[in-house]
């Protein structure tokens, strides 16, 4: 698997993060051509225990059927049991460097960094790619640092070299351009999907503007 290209659009979401059933959401998604899903199920009224396993699960089988990683955000035992194409984890989770040891050698590890310290830190522990934000200010997570904006993405990119890397944080698809135009091989995004009026045209959208300007 190339994972920059993985990173070009990058969906993100939990059962609650939209307003239609979240299957019917990925599956528009998966159709408008994002190329990557995290499965993120956390904060109010998230489902847990066999409830959280039976979504991932059709989830994962959705993204299957349209050949796209799956992959489960913090929860590594998850990710492994059901045999995922990998995780991504936060600065307080599991460290890449364990993970990396006791998971699949096939499985993708994203690592999230809110500033420089970290995306070198996650480089030398061996991520696979990095997610740098919140590139803007963002309702979406609760804990969200402050924004970085595009200077942000491009003092990072020409600090940590090649490794692939997505934005994250309050993006909308019309930021697509500027984000990848700073250094961002992609844009992930949570209710820029999951809350449009039209999941599958949201995501055409931002898929189509990430493949126009990465090839410019």
């Amino acid at each position: 698997m190339n994972v920059r290209e993985a990173l070009g659009a990058y969906f993100i979401m939990g059962s609650n993060n939209a307003n239609l059933d979240p299957l019917f959401v990925l599956e528009q998604a998966l159709k408008g051509g994002i190329t990557l899903f995290q499965f993120r199920e956390k904060g109010a009224n998230a489902k847990v225990g066999d409830e959280k396993v039976k979504l991932a699960k059709d989830m994962q089988q959705l993204c299957k059927q349209y050949n796209v990683p799956f992959i489960v955000n913090d929860d590594v035992n998850l990710a492994i049991n059901i045999h995922a194409d990998g995780v991504h984890v936060g600065q307080d989770d599991e460290s890449a460097v364990n993970i990396k040891k006791n998971c699949p050698s096939h499985f993708i590890v994203g690592v999230s960094a809110t500033n420089l310290a970290e995306a070198k830190q996650a480089v030398i522990d061996g991520a696979d790619y990095i997610g740098v934000g919140p590139i803007f200010a963002t309702n979406t997570k609760e804990d969200a640092k402050a924004p970085i904006g595009l200077d942000g993405i491009t003092e990072i990119r020409d600090a940590v070299g090649d490794i692939p890397m997505v934005a994250i944080g309050g993006i909308k698809h019309e930021h697509t351009p500027g984000i990848i135009k700073a250094g961002a091989d992609g844009v992930s995004v949570i209710s820029a999907i999951s809350q449009a009026e039209s999941p599958l045209v949201a995501a055409r959208d931002i898929r189509e503007l990430v493949d126009q300007h990465k090839s410019v």
